[in-house]
């Protein structure tokens, strides 16, 4: 009869500590540190043109910044519980895994090597690697850059690219767009490769450059997470977000 009275007892005692008498148990993963703090932290460029940049008011806007607050707002019910970290090309994969942001939006393309060592959100956009180049240029694809200097910006995959498919060209590396910008403005290389959506942003107001009508890759860009089960809550949400975005834009769903 002892026997009996102490199972049951150790069967509601393992129902207690399970239940939390009652209330839910919070798990202790990405979400639930943002839950406690009421902040969502998010690591976003400046120099990316639409998708993330400063204005003339000082302020970061873009497609990406307007994603990271609708994220907010669905997550803790207000986009004023957002804070945006400027993070580059070189840095941000750092900046996640040191936990100073709880995740990118960061017009970071999903390929195989980043798969390894990140976990990614749904696409929220598909853009393509390009190669602008000053006015007075011409070439015409990048077979013409064999021997020349092609522009790129650190922790982009323009330089795998680059190796991949003309390996005879001389690479300059910056360590963001602007700078990338500036130089190639300056006639320090022959050409600057980067997905269209970015150079689209520079050239849509300046004359002076264009950009090749070939495109070379396929980048679809994506939130990105800590690898690991405890992100796994919190990419639901965003992907939540992303799926009801796509559905406004692309309701036949062929994104």
């Amino acid at each position: 009869m002892k026997k009996i009275i102490l199972a049951a007892s150790l069967i509601l005692l393992i129902g207690f500590l399970a239940c939390g008498c009652g209330k839910e148990v919070m798990i202790d993963d990405d979400l639930a540190v943002i839950m406690r703090r009421d902040k969502l932290i998010v690591g976003v460029r400046e120099d990316t043109r639409p998708f993330s940049y400063r204005g003339a008011n000082g302020k970061l806007a873009g497609y990406d910044v307007e994603l990271a607050k609708q994220t907010a707002k669905y997550i803790l019910g207000t986009d004023t519980k957002l804070e945006l970290v400027p993070v580059t090309a070189s840095n941000r994969i750092m900046k996640l895994n040191t936990r100073e942001v709880d995740m990118l939006i960061a017009t970071m393309s999903i390929t195989p090597e980043r798969e390894q060592i990140l976990d990614f959100s749904l696409p929220y956009y598909i853009a393509g690697q390009a190669i602008m180049v000053n006015r007075s240029s011409n070439a015409t694809s990048l077979k013409d850059f064999n021997n020349k200097r092609m522009i790129i910006v650190f922790g982009s995959t323009s330089a795998e690219n680059l190796r991949t498919n003309t390996p005879e060209v001389n690479v300059a590396g910056y360590k963001d767009y602007n700078a990338a910008y500036r130089a190639l403005k300056a006639g320090k290389a022959d050409g600057m490769i980067a997905d269209d959506t970015i150079l689209m942003g520079f050239a849509m107001n300046d004359g002076s450059v264009k950009i090749l009508q070939q495109r070379y890759t396929r980048e679809p860009y994506a939130a990105a997470f800590r690898k690991g089960p405890e992100s796994g809550r919190l990419r639901e949400k965003v992907d939540y977000v992303i799926e009801k975005q796509r559905r406004s834009i692309f309701p036949k769903g062929d994104f």
